[in-house]
């Protein structure tokens, strides 16, 4: 008895020494870039830890202004804002359809749809289709590419949530004259609002993050968005890590604050119906 409370003392503590190694690993890091974004220029050179000498706000100011970040910044938000709504609406109607309809056919075309999660991006053939339909160097068509992008696994987790509606809801909204349309806003949607935050939250921040696209589809600089412009200003001042780091936290304050407005919803939204279906 006395070895076995002794040998769950000795694990216990070996896994709070492994998850703090592991917490470090990850706060270390962050650590390092926010300090050194409140440096002098001379102070980052060797990149430590040590406490600024004296916090220089105006890093941020001369990012901004440098960098043109708050055109940036726009195009980003237009970008993964609007790719975000698209996709998060169609995705879900898509997914309702997909959970009511269960024939051989819908099944095949929904694993269609979800293997776009796995299966890698033919950049050749992509090119050559937005070069035919003109959509190179445009918004619509970075949105669009957003969207293809993000609407397997908003479909895969939002089906997932539709599963555990029961049909007879559908079946009494329709005996009581409610049409398509209208079953799936009053009925439908109401019911999903864990998933559509869930999905919307994952969606916005991977559009966000987006590098790949925007690098091979927009060649107007005006028009890139808040990862382009810190890679163009990475590429500028290569030198001055102080920039680069206040540059860094820029562009992902946004998405952090967001996360954590959010993150009871993405918690609670996964593990309530990513493992349905």
């Amino acid at each position: 008895m006395v070895y076995t409370t002794k040998n769950k003392i000795v694990q216990i503590i070996f896994k709070n020494i492994l998850a703090w190694f592991a917490s470090l690993l990850v706060i270390i890091p962050l650590l390092l870039v926010i300090l050194n974004a409140f440096k002098a220029d001379g102070e980052t050179i060797n990149m430590t830890l040590e406490l600024p000498k004296q916090w220089l706000i105006s890093n941020f100011s001369t990012v901004i202004e440098k960098g043109k970040l708050v055109k940036s910044f726009f195009n980003s938000l237009i970008y993964a804002g609007v790719g975000t709504l698209l996709t998060v609406l169609f995705g879900s109607m898509a997914a309702y359809v997909f959970s009511r309809r269960r024939s051989k056919g819908m099944e095949r075309l929904y694993m269609y749809v979800v293997l776009g999660m796995v299966i890698p991006v033919n950049y050749v053939t992509l090119t050559k289709t937005m070069i035919t339909l003109h959509l190179t160097n445009t918004t619509p068509g970075i949105i669009l590419l957003y969207m293809a992008m993000q609407t397997p696994f908003t479909v895969f987790l939002i089906y997932g949530f539709v599963s555990k509606i029961p049909v007879e809801l559908d079946e009494a909204a329709i005996i009581d004259g409610c049409k398509p349309m209208q079953l799936y806003i009053k009925i439908i949607l109401p019911m999903l609002k864990s998933a559509i935050i869930t999905a919307g939250v994952l969606c916005f921040l991977n559009n966000w993050n987006e590098f790949m696209m925007p690098l091979y589809f927009l060649h107007s600089s005006e028009k890139w968005p808040m990862t382009l412009a810190i890679y163009n200003f990475f590429g500028q001042y290569e030198m001055s890590w102080n920039l680069i780091c206040a540059d860094v936290i820029l562009t992902c304050a946004p998405v952090l604050i967001m996360y954590l407005i959010c993150q009871k919803y993405i918690v609670g939204g996964q593990t309530a119906g990513a493992v349905k279906g």
